[in-house]
C-alpha cells in the first residue's frame, strides 16, 4: 500500500521531453498533464533538451540542473552529454550520461515518490529508474515504446551475438523487476509474454492524440504551403516526423520521382530531423527532383497548422518483419486532423489505418505509393469520407485523455497491490463493459460514440476549390481552431558544459 497521506506521487523518468518535438515527448507531456489534472502529484525527471540535433537551447546551456513547473507538474532536468541523433557510440554515451546524472543530480530534487514510471527508449533509463525506485522504496512501472534491442538487431545495427545476448538479458531483467509493464502495441505485449513475462503483468496503453490540438477545422496556411513549395493549385503531400533509419523515406522520394514528370502539380515535403536526413537529401539530389522540399522540424505549437496545410499525409515504415508490431504514433495526429492519409505499413498499424478508413500500401513500394497518391489527388469525395472516418475513429479509440485516465487507474492498482484487470484491446473496454451492443464508457476507458467531441460528429466539410491542373483538389475546412497557451517557469541550478 502507498505510504503517507496526500495524492499519489509519481516520478516519470524519460530521456526525451518537450521542448523537444517527437512522439515520446508528446505522449509523456500530455499524459503527465492529464495525470496532474486528475489529482496525481507528478514530477518528470529528464535531461536538457537537445534531441535530435544535439544542440542545447541557449536558455538551458551551461546548467547542471534545472527545475521547472508547467501544466500542473514539476520538471527536473539534469545535464547530459548532448549529441545529434546519429552514430551508435555517441548516442550510447548520451544515454549513459543521463542514466548517471538522473540519479546523482535528479534523485534528491525529485523528492519522495510512490511509483516510478520509466519510458524506454532509451534503454539505459531503465537502470536509473530501477535505482530510484529502490532508493525510494517505490513501485516500478516500465513503459516500452520500442522493442530494444530487437529492432536494432533486425535493422542490422547490432550484430555481435554476445552484445545482443547481454542486452536481451538486461531487457528481461527490467521486465521482471517491474511491478507492471506497459506497452503501446498488442504485438509488443505478445512478444514480451512469449519470452516468459507473466501475461497479467503486461498492459497495452496505445499512443493517442490530443483531440483539442489536432482538429479538422484547423485552417490551412498559404504561407506554410508556399514555404514547402506548393501553390494554391498544387497538391501537397506531406511527411512530418523523424527522418530515421526506420521510416524508409528514400522510397517516398522514389515515388515522388515517378510522379514528377506527368503530374508536376503534386508536390512533396519532408519536414523533420533525424539520422537519415543526410542520406535522404543526397538521394533527392541524385534523382534531380524539383517537386520535393526538405524542411527542418517545427515546434509542436506549429504542428497543427502544418498538417492542416497538407492535402495528403504519409506514414511510412521500412519493410522489416518486426515493424509489423509497430504503430507510428504520428498517424493518430494526422487522423485526428481529418487529413487524407496513406500508410506504407504492415501488421498492426495497417489494421488500425484500415479501420480508420485510410489507404494502406505495402512498405517500400514506390509504385504502389505513387498510385495511391495519384488516386487521392483526383478524388475529392473520397477524401471527405476519409477525413470523417479518421476523426471519428481516433476520437472513439485513441483519445489521449481517456488513455491517460486508463493509465492512471493502472498506477493506482499497482500502488494498491491489486490483481491486474483484463487488458482492453487498443483503447476498447473489456467485453463486460459493453451492454446491449452499445459502447459503454468505463472509468478508465475511451469515450462512447455519444460523447465524441463536437468536431467529430458535426464536422461535415464539402468539396472546395477549383481543379488543380485538371485534377480535383483535396478539400479542406477553413474555420480556425483554438490554441491553448502554455506557461513554463524555470529555476536553474549550477553551471556546467552543454551543447
Amino acid at each position: 500500500m502507498r505510504r503517507g497521506a496526500g495524492p499519489p506521487r509519481v516520478l516519470l523518468v524519460t530521456h526525451y521531453f518537450p521542448p523537444e518535438v517527437g512522439a515520446p515527448q508528446a505522449r509523456l507531456s500530455e499524459t503527465a498533464r492529464a495525470w496532474a489534472a486528475a489529482g496525481l502529484d507528478v514530477t518528470v525527471l529528464t535531461g536538457m533538451p537537445n534531441h535530435p540535433t544535439g544542440v542545447v537551447p541557449t536558455s538551458y546551456r551551461g546548467a547542471r540542473r534545472r527545475l521547472e513547473h508547467t501544466d500542473g507538474y514539476r520538471v527536473v532536468r539534469t545535464w547530459l552529454y548532448a549529441t545529434p541523433n546519429e552514430g551508435v557510440l555517441r548516442k550510447t554515451l548520451s544515454h549513459l550520461s543521463f542514466m548517471v546524472t538522473s540519479v546523482l543530480l535528479g534523485g534528491r530534487p525529485a523528492g519522495p515518490v510512490d511509483v516510478v514510471v520509466v519510458s524506454s527508449p532509451t534503454f539505459f533509463a531503465l537502470g536509473s529508474a530501477w535505482v530510484l525506485a529502490r532508493l525510494r522504496r517505490a513501485r516500478l512501472v516500465v513503459e516500452i515504446r520500442d522493442l530494444w534491442p530487437a529492432i536494432f538487431v533486425q535493422l542490422g545495427l547490432i550484430t555481435n551475438r554476445k552484445v545482443i545476448a547481454v542486452l536481451e538479458k538486461l531487457e528481461l531483467a527490467a521486465y521482471r523487476a517491474a511491478d507492471a509493464v506497459v506497452t503501446v502495441t498488442e504485438g509488443f505485449r505478445e512478444d514480451i509474454i512469449r519470452r516468459g513475462i507473466p501475461a497479467e503483468k503486461v498492459h497495452v496503453i496505445p499512443n493517442g492524440v490530443d483531440l483539442d490540438r489536432f482538429r479538422p477545422d484547423e485552417p490551412a496556411s498559404a504561407e506554410v504551403r508556399a514555404r514547402l513549395g506548393a501553390g494554391p493549385a498544387d497538391t501537397l503531400v506531406l511527411y512530418v516526423g523523424a527522418h530515421g533509419i526506420s521510416q524508409g523515406l528514400t522510397s517516398v522520394a522514389d515515388a515522388a520521382a515517378l510522379l514528377a514528370e506527368e503530374t508536376p502539380s503534386i508536390r512533396f515535403a519532408f519536414v523533420g530531423e533525424g539520422a537519415d536526413k543526410r542520406r535522404l537529401t543526397e538521394h533527392i539530389r541524385r534523382l534531380g527532383l524539383t517537386n520535393t522540399a526538405l524542411a527542418p522540424a517545427v515546434p509542436r505549437s506549429d504542428m497543427a497548422a502544418l498538417v492542416a496545410s497538407a492535402d495528403i499525409c504519409l506514414v511510412p515504415l521500412r519493410d522489416v518483419p518486426l515493424f509489423e508490431t509497430f504503430i507510428p504514433s504520428k498517424m493518430f495526429e494526422l487522423l485526428a486532423a481529418g487529413r487524407p492519409l496513406i500508410g506504407s505499413v504492415r501488421g498492426e498499424a495497417a489494421r488500425i489505418l484500415t479501420e480508420a478508413g485510410a489507404v494502406v500500401v505495402p512498405p517500400e513500394d514506390p509504385e504502389a505509393l505513387a498510385g495511391a497518391i495519384l488516386d487521392l489527388a483526383t478524388d475529392p469525395d473520397r477524401n471527405v469520407a476519409m477525413g470523417l472516418a479518421a476523426r471519428e475513429h481516433v476520437a472513439r479509440h485513441f483519445d489521449r485523455s481517456a488513455l491517460a485516465a486508463r493509465y492512471r487507474h493502472l498506477l493506482l492498482r499497482v500502488l494498491a497491490g491489486q490483481p491486474q484487470e483484463e487488458q482492453p484491446h487498443h483503447g476498447q473496454p473489456p467485453p463486460n463493459q459493453r451492454e446491449g451492443g452499445q459502447h459503454q464508457q468505463a472509468p478508465d476507458g475511451p469515450r462512447s460514440e455519444d460523447e465524441l467531441p463536437a468536431a467529430a460528429s458535426a464536422y461535415r466539410p464539402a468539396a472546395q476549390g477549383k481543379p488543380r491542373n485538371g485534377a480535383q483538389p483535396v478539400p479542406r475546412p477553413r474555420q480556425p481552431g483554438p490554441e491553448n497557451p502554455r506557461t513554463v517557469t524555470h529555476h536553474a541550478e549550477g553551471r556546467g558544459s552543454g551543447r
